[in-house]
């Protein structure tokens, strides 16, 4: 008996984490679209002349958004699901 809820059980758990995937796919892509837009609008000048004089910081720099984005991106993912459903996932 126990050998037909098991795979019920798995069936459940990978309905649910596929749904969590269509909910969190839209969030992430207008959060990086908005990130795009907010840096390319605020720091394309102090990027552009960073690249050009200081190529060391800039790669520095280049890398700090990157690695910013990804963090900031998944706190408010995080975030947006436990306002949305009452937990995290």
């Amino acid at each position: 008996m126990a050998v037909t809820e098991q795979p019920r059980k798995g069936r459940a758990e990978a309905s649910h984490t596929f749904r969590a995937l269509l909910v969190e796919l839209p969030i992430y892509g207008l959060l990086v679209v908005a990130y795009f837009f907010l840096v390319l609008h605020f720091l394309t000048d102090w990027l552009g002349d960073l690249h050009a004089k200081h190529t060391t910081l800039y790669s520095l720099v280049s890398i700090g958004l990157v690695i910013g984005q990804a963090v900031v991106l998944e706190w408010v993912t995080t975030l947006l699901l436990r306002l949305f459903r009452g937990r995290s996932e």
